[in-house]
């Protein structure tokens, strides 16, 4: 099984020369720390800045240099700084290549809910409505089931929609699924993790072929 670190690491191989990088809130801002040396990759952050590197090393944090969450980010060389309008011109012109977001629910034909529990103050949806109208590749970072046991990978999304039918791959504590036509397609498994425990997490139909590999981390 995997911990948030191991998800990002998992995600991180997605990631190819080149690409074009939104990171969303929670999980996948650790991304960053994890991709190749021998490949170039611009990360966006919607708040405004193109360039961002792995988090900074304790005591040499800058308060001023913050990602969407208001962590403290380091940036590359090169690296620039825009507003908000600028960003989502970005966003919204589809020139980010892949978009990594955390998620509540991920529905089998992909729809996804990320920004509001009914009943629960939020501060606003923020802009993962735009990433997932506008990116072409979505993959979800999250923990398969929640506090109580229960899975977050349903066959329909009980919480209110971010997005329809949009994500593409999601990576979890225990797996990594494709989404299809007919459902989650598993494609590997967590370290340590059968076939059969990922089966009993999912309430959405799980597709299975053949041997699963256990993930190469």
């Amino acid at each position: 099984m995997l911990d948030k670190n191991g998800i990002a690491k998992r995600i991180a191989k997605e990631v190819q020369d080149g690409y074009y990088v939104n990171l969303g809130i929670g999980i996948p801002t650790l991304v960053a720390n994890y991709v190749r040396d021998d490949i170039e990759v611009e990360f966006q952050s919607e708040n405004g800045v193109l360039g961002m590197g792995p988090f900074p090393f304790e005591g040499e944090e800058d308060a001023d240099i913050i990602n969407a969450g208001k962590q403290t980010i380091t940036t590359l060389p090169g690296a620039s700084f825009f507003d908000s309008a600028m960003s989502f011109s970005m966003i919204r012109g589809q020139h980010v290549d892949l978009t990594i977001l955390g998620a509540m629910e991920v529905a089998e034909n992909g729809d996804i809910a990320n920004w509001k529990i009914p009943g629960k103050m939020v501060k606003g949806m923020g802009g993962a409505m735009d990433l997932v109208a506008s990116a072409e590749n979505i993959i979800v970072a999250m923990m398969h089931t929640n506090r109580a046991g229960e899975s977050k990978l349903l066959k329909k999304c009980s919480l209110p929609l971010t997005g329809v039918g949009c994500v593409k791959k999601v990576v979890t504590n225990l797996a990594v699924m494709e989404i299809t036509n007919q459902g989650f397609k598993l494609l590997e498994r967590a370290p340590g993790v059968s076939v059969e425990e990922i089966k009993n997490a999912t309430e959405g139909t799980l597709i299975i072929e053949g041997d699963i590999p256990e993930m190469q981390i």
